[in-house]
């Protein structure tokens, strides 16, 4: 087993990583509401590289206060997908500040524990364990569906690992707590580099359009959005796009995968307004210089 002193150096360059490709994917999504979630990402590891390297340099010596901080730094990485669940315009500026009030109130207890009671660790209370948990899966399910659920299990993964310590069933071992947090820290470092390599592979790849199928125009930003957001915001779009559809007698379905298109032939007037009720639907989550960059007329 590597000395604890290697597995903080291991994890701190682990965490990094995982800042730095949180910054890739900030600018991969510039121009959608996912922004700020990639920033809180990118706060969230540089937050855990820096306690990782603290450590391993000999500070943080006493459990309390290490603890305290984990606590900040576990906070700050639920903020992501607490983030995208207001991913909406305009109201996406404003939920930013209470995503920052979510990261004030589960890190309260690490305040209280530095401040007033000196030398005793964050006292979390079960419900503050349980919403970060709660939160984990939030972003894991938002994600597992679709082209990054590899990447959102690691990331989930190693989270569950990082704040074992706060979870409603608290598990800890002071022996090996600088390896577990390697493997979580290499964990989230792994999830984050798939999601990146991903993203960058699909901004390199162009759309495919063949023809001029109705499908062919809808589901290249339609599936970026997805994959942008995750299920949640998807769905709903559908569901309305769905509703609109089925009110003015389309024949056609907006699913998960795509457009469901009705049999070939008949009237294709209202191809047309069908791509217009999905750009407007769109233009909630993101601007018209992103809907080009992912195939958009």
């Amino acid at each position: 087993m590597p000395a604890p002193e290697n597995c903080l150096v291991i994890a701190s360059v682990a965490a990094a990583g995982a800042a730095a490709c949180a910054a890739v994917g900030a600018w991969l999504v510039r121009g959608s509401t996912a922004v700020p979630a990639a920033a809180w990402g990118v706060a969230a590891a540089a937050a855990l590289a820096g306690e990782m390297a603290a450590r391993a340099a000999g500070g943080l010596v006493d459990p309390a206060a290490a603890a305290a901080v984990r606590l900040v730094a576990v906070a700050l990485s639920v903020c992501p997908a607490m983030a995208l669940l207001g991913a909406k315009r305009p109201q996406h500026g404003v939920w930013q500040f209470i995503v920052a009030t979510l990261v004030v109130v589960l890190a309260l207890p690490a305040v209280a524990a530095t401040l007033v009671r000196p030398g005793t660790f964050p006292d979390v209370h079960l419900l503050g364990r349980g919403f970060l948990l709660v939160l984990v899966v939030v972003g894991w399910l938002n994600f597992v569906a679709t082209r990054h659920g590899a990447a959102a299990t690691l990331v989930a993964a190693g989270q569950g690992i990082l704040m074992r310590a706060f979870l409603p069933v608290a598990v800890s071992g002071p022996a090996h707590g600088s390896l577990a947090d390697m493997v979580g820290c290499l964990l989230v470092g792994l999830g984050a580099a798939v999601a990146a390599a991903q993203s960058v592979l699909a901004a390199w790849r162009a759309p495919a359009r063949p023809g001029d199928a109705l499908a062919a125009r809808i589901d290249p930003p339609y599936l970026a959005v997805r994959e942008t957001l995750g299920a949640a915001w998807t769905l709903r779009i559908a569901e309305r796009f769905d509703a609109v559809a089925a009110a003015r007698g389309w024949p056609c379905r907006l699913r998960f995968g795509g457009l469901e298109p009705g049999p070939p032939g008949g009237d294709t007037a209202w191809h047309r307004d069908a791509e217009r009720l999905l750009r407007s639907l769109l233009r909630r989550f993101v601007s018209p210089a992103w809907l080009r960059r992912h195939g958009a007329r």
